[in-house]
């Protein structure tokens, strides 16, 4: 197992922007357990923009102020969702981690 797969990439960045780690235990920690959370809720946030942004953009007569708003959330449900789509790609196995049937290295017999 080589770093990639033994970091969980946080959704959620230090005080500084940086990202934040969690080295990978059982995944039932308390700190895995609010990533997961807070990913579910990221995720959520995320349609609820998408929903209220299209309403915005599909009316012609929108304010600017609101269309400006609508992309200015937009980007950052975006960069919430890619971080979370980069956690959990980071965390699929890969082809090394498999036998040729498609089982899990560290589980087959």
């Amino acid at each position: 197992m080589d770093a990639r797969t033994t970091l969980r990439l946080l959704p959620w960045l230090s005080p500084d922007g940086k990202p934040c780690f969690l080295a990978n235990g059982s995944g039932n920690g308390y700190v895995s357990r609010l990533a997961d959370e807070t990913e579910d809720l990221q995720l959520a946030e995320g349609l609820e923009v998408l929903v209220a942004a299209r309403r915005v953009l599909g009316d012609p007569l929108s304010p600017n102020v609101e269309v400006r708003y609508a992309a200015i959330r937009l980007s950052e449900c975006l960069a919430d969702v890619l971080r979370v789509a980069e956690s959990r790609g980071r965390r699929l196995p890969t082809a090394d981690d498999t036998d040729e049937d498609g089982a899990d290295s560290e589980t087959a017999p």
